[in-house]
């Protein structure tokens, strides 16, 4: 970052804080306060000195925030791309959390009431009976521990509640057949006790259909609910919260544009090549016991809550929980209809948690002291099924046939059964060799063509044991009325085991076995071709009278065929923050700080480079990133304005990411990177008629060094930004309220190579992609709620739309098809349109 725009930067903000002073001064009055808990304490918004979004449940549920993307439009440098409820990408200030392999380590945090639920496969969850959503930015780590490297975000849910009873109901039907209801009750149980229940169950046919027949993809099927206890008895308080959601969507629209969808019994067009429109998907014969595409998906957990007070000074918390999820995704993975590759990812974790926390709180000084142990197992089992015909095919560059049907369009595949014939097979190869400078005669090449199989199965497992203990502290001094300082610091120690197991399921991959003897010396070579030109070459075991190996084709397997290696590591280490703050008023504050976040060591593992051989063990080296960060925030006009903004510089040393190695994705130490920017954040209630809102985000975060040096951060816009309104007007005995808003961003690459063609050549993919052609524009997004609520809040009907304007977009694009130059894209929600009703009775009102 250049010295020129660090010292604009001290200017604007030294301006803006003298400004929102003079203004509180001239403006001196009470307002509402936003009470948060992003500290580890109850606090004002404006005391916590750092940049926090805050969105409450009259938020989320005036603009229809069901689900964290909808959510994160609205929070300036904070991004969440849902592609399915197993597979979210959370991204904060350009950083991406989104892997679903075992030995990941989140970067972005993400709680229930203080619980981590990072893993990316178990922490996508329905917003529903919501007391707030707190998005932290920054290296959080000394407040919210393993993987808030870049920040965290945690759900507060609603509490039972002693003296109140309570009931409320949701219901809503809209385009796609969409419809959900929601209901919720609380009630004391006895002195002292109360139960609270509540549930959602949200459904919607798919938005890109299904040209094959059967059910549309990209669909909604989820069922949720919570039961919580709470009870108090003196100076004792305690919270039991029990947590359940079930995902079964239909399956994901991985979609090619690079070929038309085709019928795969006749290779008649059914369709076109746009990125919005209907896709012919299906899973492989007998893929996974001829499951169909979609995703099957448990998550549950529970989770207690204890508070003693001890004194006037001393608190005591306790928090314990258990989480399990258990998720199988089934999917198209070349984006056409030939079956190319289908693959799943079938996902487990089980994750036991224990933290204790003394609080301290007297005269100036507040701080506490925890400690916390954190147990998690997990296992990724990634089959793939391959049509080596197909795949050929591609490798080839002929799914249209290569001439095999004349005039037949580049754009346009095959019908399968040209691609079952000897002879096509038998000219594809001998074409495949003679790029090797390998000549091939028609009869051999035929009897290799023979052999390809239409179901070739592969698998792999990668599995993580992690034990950890951590050390915490955070103290916050006020020196006098108007500066407070303050540190926090914590050291974690982590036990790491990580598995992995790779087989061929159906024996040998011909065509791996083929391509790998291209590269061997001419005798080894000339004794392989010949060997897997041997009728059912396929499945003949090895033996000295056929020294053939167990080829894979996107993997090699281990020794055994699918023996399990394992490898440990034992590592520790700091992170830390410092903060300081003024307050020039009692409704302004201006902070500085800062804070070293740590992403743990990682022990990674990726298959062997020959059959049978040994898993390759790596560990990369603690990411870390330095964050510099200065703010100011203030309520001015009668606490009706709230303005807040933030400078930040971030410095990452051992950038994790992932490179492509053939059809394998893995993990690699990218070197330096860096982030700075500025986020803004307004909301102005001029009259209890209106309220209004908008954010703003600059974010440019770029690679530094290596062969990525100058590329974009995956997932990262460098603008983006909202606005809207809340307005309720007198009518009759009720109100009528409108809430529009637009939400945009700026163009978005979605891969750390920003698909540059340079880094997606041969051996790194199997085969080349020159198109860069995976990113998204920048966009808009427009929606609308209108409706009539009575007295005091207890019924509400209204309409809603989103996406009123049916913009075209995309969320994602590469993918796993990327490996065979076959990059898939994933069409962005169209125009959504309904009606909801609701009621609320109790609570108080």
């Amino acid at each position: 970052m250049h010295i020129r725009s660090l010292t604009l930067a001290a200017v604007s903000l030294s301006a803006f804080a003298a400004a929102t002073a003079h203004a509180e001064e001239l403006a001196a009055g009470t307002g509402d306060s936003i009470i948060v808990t992003a500290q580890l304490r109850e606090q004002d918004a404006i005391d916590v000195p750092m940049t926090l979004s805050v969105v409450g449940a009259e938020q989320l549920d005036r603009f229809g925030l069901y689900e964290f993307d909808a959510l994160s439009r609205f929070v300036p440098g904070f991004e969440v791309q849902n592609q399915s409820p197993n597979n979210p990408g959370f991204v904060m200030r350009g950083i991406t959390s989104d892997s679903g392999t075992a030995s990941n380590e989140p970067r972005v945090s993400v709680y229930q009431d203080g619980v981590s639920i990072s893993k990316s496969r178990g922490s996508y969850v329905e917003l529903f009976d919501v007391e707030r959503v707190e998005i932290a930015k920054g290296p959080q780590s000394t407040l919210y521990g393993r993987g808030a490297l870049i920040g965290a975000v945690n759900i507060i849910q609603n509490k039972a509640k002693l003296d109140s009873y309570e009931i409320a109901g949701k219901a809503s039907y809209g385009n796609y057949n969409a419809w959900m209801g929601e209901a919720m009750v609380n009630a004391p149980i006895g002195e002292g006790m109360a139960i609270r229940l509540a549930g959602r169950i949200r459904k919607r046919d798919g938005y890109v259909e299904n040209l094959l027949g059967g059910e549309d993809f990209n669909s909604v099927d989820t069922k949720a609910v919570r039961g919580s206890f709470h009870g108090e008895k003196g100076d004792l308080s305690f919270d039991l919260i029990g947590n359940y959601q079930k995902d079964s969507p239909n399956g994901t629209a991985f979609k090619s544009i690079a070929y038309n969808p085709t019928g795969p019994a006749t290779g008649a067009v059914i369709g076109d090549r746009g990125r919005n429109s209907g896709a012919a998907l299906a899973a492989g014969t007998g893929f996974e016991g001829g499951k169909d595409l979609g995703l099957d998906r448990q998550v549950w957990g529970v989770t207690g809550i204890a508070k003693l007070k001890l004194d006037d000074r001393f608190s005591l918390t306790s928090t314990t929980a258990f989480r399990r999820f258990d998720a199988l995704e089934i999917f198209d993975a070349d984006g056409i209809s030939l079956p190319m590759l289908t693959a799943a990812e079938d996902a487990r974790g089980r994750q036991t948690s224990q933290e204790f926390r003394l609080t301290y709180e007297d005269g100036p000084i507040t701080a506490f002291l925890g400690a916390s142990y954190f147990h998690e197992e997990g296992t990724q089992r990634v089959p793939t099924q391959f049509d080596e015909r197909v795949t050929l095919a591609r490798l080839a560059g002929a799914l249209n046939g290569g001439g095999a049907i004349p005039g037949r369009p580049a754009t346009d595949p095959v019908p399968a059964s040209v691609l079952a014939s000897p002879a096509f097979t038998g000219a594809l190869l001998q074409g495949v060799a003679s790029a090797y400078g390998v000549a091939l005669s028609s009869a051999q090449a035929q009897a290799i063509g023979a052999n390809l199989k239409s179901n070739h199965l592969e698998s792999t497992t990668n599995g993580s044991r992690t034990r950890a203990f951590d050390l915490f502290g955070d103290v916050a001094v006020r020196l006098s009325d108007q500066f407070e300082i303050g540190g926090g610091l914590r050291y974690t120690h982590d036990d790491k085991r990580s598995t992995f197991a790779s087989s061929v399921e159906n024996g040998r991959s011909i065509l791996g076995g083929f391509i790998g003897a291209l590269s061997q010396p001419p005798a080894v070579r000339t004794a392989l071709l010949q060997a897997l030109a041997v009728p059912g070459a396929a499945t003949i075991p090895p033996s000295a009278a056929y020294p053939v190996p167990l080829f894979g084709l996107g993997a090699q397997p281990t020794a055994g065929n699918g023996g399990e290696d394992s490898d440990t590591l034992s590592s520790g280490g700091f992170s830390w923050r410092l903060t300081a703050r003024y307050k020039p008023s009692e409704d302004a504050s201006l902070y500085a700080t800062y804070a070293r976040g740590r992403r743990p060591e990682i022990l990674a593992a990726s298959a062997p480079s020959a059959p049978l051989g040994a898993t390759r063990f790596s560990v990369l080296d603690s990411e870390t990133v330095d964050s510099f960060e200065v703010g100011a925030k203030t309520a001015l006009m009668n606490r009706t304005l709230f303005v807040d903004g933030a400078l930040f510089y971030y410095q990452y040393d051992n950038f994790q990411t992932t490179v492509q190695q053939g059809t394998q994705f893995v993990l690699t130490n990218a070197g330096k990177a860096e982030s700075y920017g500025f986020e803004g954040q307004l909301r102005w209630v001029p009259s209890d008629a209106i309220t209004l809102f908008a954010t703003y985000a600059y974010n440019h975060s770029r690679f530094k060094t290596g062969v990525r040096d100058g590329n974009h951060f995956r997932l990262s816009p460098d603008h983006s930004a909202s606005f809207g309104a809340e307005a309720s007007l007198p009518v009759g005995p009720g109100r009528v309220i409108f809430t529009p808003s637009v939400t945009w961003q700026s163009k978005a690459f979605f891969d750390d190579d920003n698909d540059r063609p340079d880094l997606q050549q041969p051996p790194a993919a199997l085969v080349a992609d020159n198109i860069q052609d995976e990113w998204q524009g920048g966009y808009a997004l427009v929606n609308a709620r209108l409706g009539y609520e009575a007295p005091d809040g207890a019924w509400r009907i209204e309409g809603f739309i989103e996406n009123a304007f049916d913009k075209k977009y995309i969320m994602d694009a590469g993918n796993t098809g990327d490996s065979l130059g076959m990059p898939t894209f994933i069409a962005g929600a169209p125009r959504f349109y309904g009606i909801a009703a609701s009621f609320r009775f109790g609570g108080g009102r």
